[in-house]
């Protein structure tokens, strides 16, 4: 094979396997399952070794790993668990590729899943092949041969033609991450046959040169040569696409654009990483070995498909180391913790810390990185422990006839998780108890058994119980476990004697008896029987309730008398029984007592006579036109009652010569006129009533019978009524004079009140015409030569200066003859220009604000009203003329009433004078 067919060929392989490195970085759809590529591709040694391990296929389960296997069509090749293709034996490759098509199967669907490998084989080209060819390949001497790069073809003529070969596929450049430099750093040449021609400028493109992140890689325009100007970290970027041109000096294009693959070079720079610092599990105790726990995961952010991030898990300690210091067992590549050995018991150890260390370089603890994290294993309870009683008998004692009462408490110990199914005790009687007097309730907090009485048990039949219980639990025995003889347990219950209360076997006792019989009369013996027949009481006898105090019961033996009269109409009876209590109390210690009910069925006899109904009726004067329709009622029961009989008496005579009986039914009866007039009035008209007893009774019974005057329809006038009633003519007129005379009574006084109300409103003065005065104008019955002459104390009637006096007293104390310090209350004003009507309007303002002034009286001090004089807040009235010489007219004094008569002689008279 020439280089010319093989080196196309061998690049074209490592360019493919870039893309499917490149395109397996990207995220896939989460719990899809099957092969990340359908198509896997490789680059390998034509000499592979056996166990060689040449790529990693990917494989999404939603099942886990656990669940997937995977095989291959090739015998000589095989995939691992985790996805690994490895050579079976040694092989020595002589074509170019290798396909084959692994298959992945999961166990629990039996669904399968294909992908296809293709394995190239790298072959290195001989350098006698190309002279052979008569191809000179021209490198830069100042590089190695191996770092330039020619990725555009060269040009050759042949007798005036010119070939254009194809262009090559460039094989990925290899950087290693985490390089110290120095930088920048060559990585390769290019270079173009026809810079031996044209000088040609150089430049690339892409992700980490001319777009983010930036510069990255850079070239120089001139010399090809390309650079990176960092360290790389393939956990950040994996690879790079870059293109390269070159164009001439003037920028046209001198050869079409190569693509350049640069892959970053995993180092094991990354240390595994738990998804969680602490794991928690759980296992039942007394697991087989192999039992599954929990699953631990750590990932590495190395490549996956090299040993730097390939990791093994592995178990550094486990605390406590009981029963064996080796419990748990750990799968070194899927991190499942699983049981290693027997003797798991909660209540030996309940809880188990494992820490579980993570190693990458396939666990290499020379050369990889760890990492640890905690498991911690709970030993989960089962049902191994069966519940045991404390003691094998128990002892209880229970007084007679007492309920829900607890007589024993049952202790039992159980070794399992306590409050829960496996370690709740349920009890169970299992024989001793044929009648259910006991049950055994469960204590929720302490898991004891109570026994407790359910039904009363009687020390006169049962002295004692023996009793076998049996505990279990809520939840049943784990298998293999069986019940302990320690389960079952006796108690023995005794019953102590009380005293009972005596009973009255039949309660309520009827018995049936004619009403009437005479005191005295013994009617029944109505016995107790107290239950103790082994003690030696008396039973005393006597009356809780009797009602009518009819009857009388013997304290000895229970006998009953009647003490009075049974009356069957009587209000104690009720539907013809009569009921009465009595009390038997026996003379234990304490004394105890019990009740019964005597009934008495009361038979009728024909004690009682008829009454006649109605007791008052009305008739018409005149026979014919209407009736009295009469009956009769008879405490008695029937045959007692009806049908009646009713008749008139003979005497007096006047009353069949008047009235007469007509018979309806049994019950009925009708009373009316004999005669063809009867004047109106009110009549008593006696009737007999005899009922149907054995003997009958009868009965005279007076109906009032008021006879009336009527109108056409047989109903009585009005005046008729009236007439009936036994008023005459005279009376009625009387009776209305009287109403008349009342009602002008009444009349009149209203009038009178309402007169003497408007003689109140118009009054213009409260006082007498001679104590008359207005404003300042007094009347001292005396003459005087003015107020410049009168000797009088006016500080009396002036406003007080200074009243530090009243303000400095406590609040609340005041004399009687003080006026109170407050604010002055706004009297009204009287008009300047006098007119006849102000003035009774004037004086009823001031008595409307003095009645709502806080600081009028009552107290005995001096009314301040306006005054004159030093501080006065009025002004002085001397300036008034007191002669009648003056200019002003005083006739209007006359229109203001007689109140003011003497003030206009005074003033408007003079002149006349």
């Amino acid at each position: 094979m020439t280089t010319g067919s093989v080196l196309p060929l061998l690049l074209l392989g490592l360019s493919g396997a870039l893309r499917a490195h490149h395109e397996d970085l990207t995220v896939r759809e989460a719990c899809k399952a099957g092969f990340s590529e359908e198509d896997y591709t490789a680059l390998i040694s034509p000499n592979v070794l056996e166990g060689e391990k040449l790529l990693r296929v990917k494989f999404s389960s939603c099942l886990g790993t656990k669940g997937t296997q995977y095989e291959t069509n090739s015998l000589d090749f095989k995939v691992g668990a985790d996805g690994t293709v490895f050579a079976t034996r040694e092989l020595k490759i002589p074509s170019e590729q290798v396909a084959f098509t692994v298959t992945a199967r999961e166990r629990q669907t039996a669904e399968q899943w294909d992908a296809m490998v293709r394995l190239l084989v790298a072959q290195t080209s001989s350098p006698h092949s190309e002279h052979k060819k008569g191809k000179t390949v021209a490198l830069d001497p100042s590089q190695p041969p191996k770092d330039t790069l020619r990725p555009w073809p060269q040009h050759q003529s042949s007798s005036g033609l010119r070939r254009q070969k194809r262009d090559w596929v460039i094989p990925p450049i290899n950087v290693p991450e985490n390089s110290r430099g120095p930088f920048p750093q060559q990585l390769v040449r290019i270079r173009s046959d026809k810079d031996n021609d044209i000088p040609i400028r150089y430049s690339i493109t892409g992700v980490g040169a001319d777009q983010p992140p930036m510069e990255v890689f850079n070239i120089d325009s001139m010399s090809g040569r390309m650079y990176v100007t960092r360290p790389m970290d393939r956990e950040e970027r994996a690879s790079y696409h870059l293109r390269a041109h070159a164009v001439d000096m003037n920028g046209n294009k001198v050869e079409n654009p190569i693509d350049l693959y640069i892959y970053v070079i995993d180092m094991n720079d990354n240390r595994p990483e738990f998804i969680n610092q602490v794991y928690n599990g759980s296992v039942d105790e007394g697991s087989k070995p192999g039992t599954y726990v929990m699953t631990v995961t750590a990932n590495d952010a190395d490549d996956s498909t090299t040993a730097n991030g390939m990791v093994r898990y592995r178990i550094v300690t486990q605390t406590p180391q009981s029963p064996s210091q080796n419990m748990f067992t750990i799968n070194s590549e899927t991190g499942d913790i699983v049981t290693v050995a027997a003797g798991l018991d909660r209540e030996k150890v309940q809880q188990y810390t494992v820490i579980v260390q993570a190693t990458d370089m396939e666990g290499n603890l020379n050369y990889g990185l760890s990492n640890t994290a905690t498991a911690i294993i709970t030993v989960t309870d089962v049902n191994d422990n069966p519940p045991e009683f404390t003691t094998s008998t128990f002892a209880g004692e229970v007084p007679e006839n007492r309920v829900e009462t607890v007589v024993a408490n049952l202790t039992v110990m159980d070794r399992d998780q306590p409050h829960s199914p496996n370690w709740n005790a349920v009890y169970r009687i299992i024989s001793g108890d044929p009648s259910g007097h006991f049950t055994v309730r469960t204590d929720p907090v302490t898991n004891e058994g109570m026994v407790t009485v359910v039904k009363a048990v009687d020390y006169e039949l049962n002295r004692a119980f023996m009793l076998t219980v049996m505990v279990s639990n809520q939840a049943p025995l784990a298998s293999g476990i069986q019940m302990s003889f320690q389960s079952t347990a006796g108690v023995t219950i005794s019953v102590t004697d009380v005293n009972e209360a005596p009973y009255f076997p039949s309660n309520h006792k009827l018995i049936r008896l004619e009403e009437g019989v005479p005191a005295g009369t013994a009617l029944t013996t109505f016995s107790a029987v107290d239950p103790d027949r082994f003690m030696q009481q008396a039973v005393r006898y006597s009356k809780l309730s009797d009602p009518a105090n009819w009857l009388h019961i013997n304290t000895s033996n229970g006998q009953i008398t009647t003490a009075a009269v049974l009356d069957r109409e009587s209000l104690y009876t009720k539907n013809n029984v009569y009921e009465a209590t009595f009390l038997a109390a026996d003379n234990g210690i304490p004394p105890a007592s019990g009740t019964g009910t005597l009934q008495i069925y009361l038979i009728d006899i024909n004690d009682n006579a008829p009454q006649l109904l109605p007791k008052e009726a009305q008739i018409c004067e005149r026979p014919g036109l209407n009736a009295i329709n009469i009956t009769a009622a008879d405490a008695d029961m029937d045959p007692n009652i009806g049908p009646y009989v009713f008749e008139l008496p003979f005497i007096p005579t006047t009353v069949r010569k008047n009235w007469t009986i007509t018979r309806l039914n049994g019950d009925y009866a009708q009373l009316s006129l004999r005669i063809l007039y009867l004047e109106a009035g009110v009549y008593d008209v006696p009737i007999i009533v005899t009922d149907s007893g054995n003997p009958p009774l009868f009965n005279t019974s007076i109906i009032k019978v008021k006879v009336c005057p009527c109108d056409e329809n047989g109903d009585c006038t009005t005046i008729g009524a009236v007439a009936a009633a036994g008023l005459g003519t005279g009376a009625i007129v009387a009776i209305l004079i009287c109403i008349v005379i009342l009602l002008i009574m009444v009349l009149l006084f209203v009038v009178w009140m309402k007169r003497r109300e408007k003689e109140r409103h118009t009054k213009q003065l409260l006082i007498d015409p001679e104590d008359d005065v207005r404003d300042n104008i007094l009347k001292y019955d005396e003459e005087g030569g003015g107020e410049e002459d009168q000797d009088y104390d006016l500080s009396q009637l002036q406003q007080p200066e200074a009243m530090e006096h009243v303000l400095s007293k406590a609040p609340g104390v005041r004399r009687v003859d003080e006026r109170p310090v407050g604010a002055e209350p706004q009297y009204p004003v009287r008009p300047v220009v006098p007119h006849p009507g102000d003035i009774g309007d004037f004086i009823n303002e001031g008595l409307r604000a003095a009645d709502n002034d806080p600081t009028a009286p009552p107290y005995d001090s001096l009314l301040v009203f306006d005054y004159e004089g030093s501080g006065s807040t009025a002004g002085s009235v001397s300036s008034l003329n007191s002669s009648s010489s003056g200019d002003q007219d005083y006739d209007y004094l006359n229109d203001w009433g007689p109140r003011f008569k003497k003030l206009a002689d005074m003033y408007g008279g003079g002149e006349e004078d």
